[in-house]
C-alpha cells in the first residue's frame, strides 16, 4: 500500500479539451495524488485528529467557515457573509475587513452562469475559475450568460435571476446520477426576456460595459469519472468514523463516492488525513 499524509485542501480539478471528463487530484499538504486512475480500487482514509487553520496554520479543535480557526473566521474578508451573498458587499461603505484583499479578489471580472447539476440553477464565479467552479458543483452542463466588472454587480444580477430559477445544488440528487440534459441556450433566451427590465435598470446605474450579456456563448458538457452511482446517499463523517476503507466508485463535485458512502472532501479542509492506496 502507498500512504500519503498531509493537510487536506479541496481536490484540484481540470477539464481536458480533448476528452471532457473531469480530472481530479487529492491535495494533502504538498502532495498531489491523481484520483481518476484509482476509480474501482480500494482506498483507506484516516482522520489523524489534527486540524490546522488554512490561513494562519494554528491548531484548532474545530474548523470554521470552511477551514479556518475562529479568530481568522472573524477577521478575514474571505470569511465574511458577503462572500456567500455578494449582493451585500459593503466595500463602498468603507467597512470591508481587508480592503486590499477585496480590491484584488472582488474588483475583477465575474461570470454569471446557468448550470445543470441537479436541475437548472444560476451562479457566479470569477472569470478565472471557469470551469473549476462548475466541476466543484458537479454540473454536467454550464453556460455563461453575463460578464460583470465586480463581484458585487454579479451578486445583483444573480439576485434578479434567483427570482426565476434556483441558486443552489441539491447535492443528494447530484450524487445519484447525471441530471437530465437541458437546452440551456433556450432557457437563457427565456430568462433574459423575463429579466430584461431589471437588467436594464442595473446597466443604467453601473454602465452597459460593466454588465455585458454573453448571448453568443455555447453550453459546455462535463462528464465525471463514475462507474456506479449510489442508490441511497449515505454521508460518511470522518469526525465520527475516523478510519474508513472502501472501493472508490467515482468522483463528482468535491465528493468521493465509495461503495460504503460518500465523503465531501472540501468539508475537511485543514484536517490532517492519511490516504492509503494500492
Amino acid at each position: 500500500m502507498n500512504e500519503v499524509i498531509g493537510a487536506v485542501s479541496k481536490m484540484a480539478v481540470s477539464l481536458p479539451e480533448t476528452v471532457p471528463i473531469a480530472q481530479y487530484s487529492m491535495v494533502l499538504g504538498d502532495n498531489r495524488v491523481d484520483m481518476n486512475p484509482l476509480i474501482g480500487q480500494q482506498i483507506s482514509l484516516s482522520n489523524l485528529g489534527e486540524i490546522h487553520c488554512q490561513h494562519c496554520q494554528r491548531l484548532t479543535k474545530k474548523s470554521f467557515s470552511g477551514g479556518y480557526c475562529f479568530p481568522c473566521s472573524q477577521k478575514l474578508a474571505q470569511c465574511d457573509l458577503c462572500i456567500m451573498k455578494p449582493e451585500t458587499c459593503h466595500y463602498a461603505a468603507g467597512t470591508c475587513r481587508e480592503p486590499e484583499w477585496g480590491e484584488q479578489f472582488c474588483m475583477q471580472d465575474h461570470i454569471v452562469y446557468l448550470a445543470n447539476s441537479s436541475g437548472i440553477k444560476v451562479g457566479i464565479t470569477r472569470k478565472s475559475q471557469i470551469p473549476t467552479r462548475w466541476i466543484d458543483q458537479g454540473a454536467t452542463q454550464a453556460l455563461p450568460i453575463f460578464r460583470v466588472s465586480t463581484r458585487h454587480q454579479s451578486g445583483l444580477v444573480e439576485v434578479i435571476f434567483k427570482n426565476h430559477v434556483a441558486d443552489k445544488t441539491d447535492w443528494r440528487k447530484m450524487l445519484k446520477g447525471d441530471a437530465e440534459p437541458l437546452d440551456l441556450e433556450q432557457i437563457r433566451v427565456e430568462l433574459m426576456a423575463e429579466c430584461q427590465p431589471e437588467i436594464t435598470a442595473l446597466q443604467a446605474e453601473y454602465g452597459e460595459a460593466a454588465i455585458t450579456p454573453l448571448s453568443d456563448q455555447q453550453s459546455l458538457t462535463i462528464q465525471y469519472p463514475v462507474i456506479a452511482y449510489p442508490e441511497k446517499i449515505k454521508s460518511i463523517n470522518l469526525d465520527k468514523t475516523p478510519e474508513i476503507t472502501g472501493v472508490l466508485q467515482g468522483i463528482k463535485g468535491q465528493y468521493l463516492i465509495f461503495d460504503i458512502g460518500v465523503i465531501n472532501i472540501r468539508k475537511y479542509t485543514g484536517y490532517q488525513l492519511k490516504m492509503s492506496t494500492p
